[in-house]
């Protein structure tokens, strides 16, 4: 594994309500769109910040702009704007604060240590060359709806929290990591499946099958902590009396496989982890149980 890893990771949703889109503009020159112009309808767009549109003004104080969002004077959009520009005027300090919380992990973590002591039996090496922490941009991306059913255009917002590459090594996202805990996860994570690619060359794309991708990301939520009760409850404010490790586990690797170039949809990503399922979810290498 050599440095600078390439991306990978699911959309996270963000509750942008569809009104808030910007509207489409007709000229007097717009004439019947060909199948080529219909196909691009119904692929995803990314979107710039538009002061009239969304409020938020990138040329005054930061400050400024923080107070209209306490009195609302800018909308879900022009927020994950705002917060897109703070992450890059903040990137210095975040990524110094990822490498000291990585470095202490590798020092003091029992999970990351014995995760980079299994990998280095495969012949892995995983170290500050190849675990490293950079300013990961999101994208607000508009999902078009199926006009003939009456659905209309959404709004998702698509971050990471890190990402593995067989080729180049772990990617840490700083300006994602809320503290050190949220960084262990993280990386642990990351490190399940870089043991899982050097036990059985993961077929990471899905070129020939999803399920390699199923169910390493079963594995990875399931061994990494994420998922754990106090994680889910408290932070995320999910939680139930029955099944929620479970759901969790399951929820998180469909979202991972929905990010895969070759799978179609939701419910390609669904019936694929469920094929997997019974028997990854079981497979608890290379720990004995299931610790965190």
């Amino acid at each position: 594994m050599s440095p600078a890893p390439t991306t990978s990771a699911g959309p996270a949703s963000s509750g942008i309500p569809p009104s808030s889109l910007p509207t489409s503009t007709v000229t007097e020159n717009d004439t019947q769109p060909s199948s080529s112009s219909k196909a691009n309808d119904l692929l995803p767009r990314y979107l710039t910040n538009d002061t009239s549109r969304t409020g938020y003004d990138p040329s005054i104080q930061w400050w400024m702009n923080y107070f209209k969002i306490l009195t609302g004077q800018i909308t879900p959009e022009g927020v994950e704007h705002y917060r897109e520009d703070r992450y890059k005027a903040n990137e210095a300090r975040d990524c110094a604060r990822c490498e000291a919380d990585r470095d202490w992990l590798f020092q003091n973590s029992p999970v990351i240590r014995f995760l980079r002591e299994k990998v280095a039996n495969l012949n892995g090496v995983l170290d500050e060359t190849n675990v490293v922490c950079r300013r990961c941009p999101s994208r607000i991306v508009v999902i078009p709806g199926t006009k003939d059913k009456g659905e209309e255009d959404r709004i998702e917002v698509a971050r990471q929290g890190g990402g593995f590459s067989p080729d180049h090594g772990i990617l840490l996202c700083a300006n994602e990591m809320r503290n050190r805990g949220h960084l262990e996860d993280t990386l642990a994570h990351e490190m399940v499946h870089a043991w899982d690619h050097l036990r059985w060359k993961v077929d990471w794309f899905g070129e020939k099958s999803l399920r390699h991708a199923a169910c390493t990301e079963i594995r990875a939520s399931m061994l990494s902590g994420e998922c754990r009760w106090t994680r889910e409850s408290i932070v995320r404010g999910n939680w139930t009396l029955t099944q929620q490790f479970q759901n969790c586990v399951r929820m998180r690797a469909i979202q991972s496989v929905m990010a895969r170039p070759t799978c179609k949809d939701d419910v390609h990503a669904t019936k694929v982890v469920n094929e997997v399922w019974d028997s990854c979810f079981a497979d608890k290498r290379p720990f004995e149980e299931i610790y965190r």
